[in-house]
């Protein structure tokens, strides 16, 4: 039997004036799912993020965990847990004041489970998030995210300002304490990089419409880094890569094998690899551009 989808959307749209900020946007997340938006500046994600959480009405037909977010924003936003970057913790409050915060602000908040986590810390109830390091802050962060029993968790670009071993360890714990079969998380981010390996379901977005929209196991059947020697590289261009990037002594072509001309000619012409998320979004958004 097929799941039932967390968030199902036919057509939206949303204008500004006569500025289109999405346009014909489909999208189908089911349950279990961690679903990657993934775009430059202007793209259109902030937009959608927002039509998502009926924070505004757009066109189209847009269900989030079955509800009309503008019409039944109440009943939606008991379900679902909306985090931005830890930044935006108020910096004048107490370690004891934020949990009380986020409890007043969401019925599905269980203090419990945020102590069993903050347990783990080294974190003082008494210590203001001001006088933290960022790494305590993200343990703080962490913790008021798992403590909430939310079906879908939206993270709009959630380790900005972290350095790198601050962003994996908050995707690590939220993969190992919170993430399972019957929750599903949306994220955007601009570190492609380091959510490759935690995404289920990818989405990229340009100018309000998407470019790309697949799940990783598809990604990695349709898409094929292929590394060619000079000799070859005329040859392996006249194929029709939507990307390319140079490497010491070789060049990097990146292949759609649904639009290549001849995919069968690419294992005479060089070696293949599995493309990275980024090399691949740098590709689509070079190739939506043209």
């Amino acid at each position: 039997m097929t799941a039932t989808p967390v968030i199902e959307a036919r057509g939206l749209g949303k204008r500004f004036g006569h500025k289109s900020a999405l346009a014909d946007i489909d999208l189908s997340v089911g349950p279990g799912r961690i679903l990657g938006l993934i775009g430059p500046n202007g793209a259109g994600k902030t937009t959608l993020l927002n039509l998502l959480l009926g924070l505004m009405r757009g066109d189209g037909e847009l269900r989030v965990l079955g509800h009309d977010p503008m019409g039944e924003r109440g009943a939606l936003m008991r379900e679902v847990c909306f985090i931005s970057d830890v930044a935006t913790l108020p910096r004048w409050l107490r370690v004891r004041e934020a949990i009380e915060l986020v409890a007043g602000l969401h019925p599905k908040f269980s203090r419990e489970r945020c102590q069993h986590f903050l347990a783990r810390s080294a974190l003082e109830p008494k210590t203001r998030i001001r006088d933290l390091s960022k790494g305590m802050t993200v343990q703080l962060h962490l913790a008021l995210i798992m403590a909430i029993d939310a079906r879908l968790l939206v993270l709009d670009e959630p380790t900005l300002g972290l350095d790198l071993l601050f962003r994996r360890a908050f995707y690590e714990n939220l993969l190992g304490d919170y993430f399972d079969a019957d929750r599903t998380i949306l994220v955007t981010t601009h570190q492609v990089e380091e959510i490759e390996h935690v995404l289920t379901d990818v989405v990229f977005l340009r100018d309000g419409r998407k470019v790309l929209d697949t799940d990783m196991d598809t990604l990695g059947q349709r898409f094929v880094e292929l590394r060619v020697a000079p000799d070859d590289l005329a040859a392996a261009r006249a194929l029709q890569p939507i990307g390319e990037r140079r490497l010491l002594g070789s060049h990097a072509l990146i292949f759609d094998l649904e639009t290549t001309t001849e995919p069968a000619a690419l294992d005479r012409l060089g070696e293949r690899h599995s493309p990275a998320l980024a090399d691949l979004f740098t590709a689509c958004m070079s190739e939506a551009k043209a």
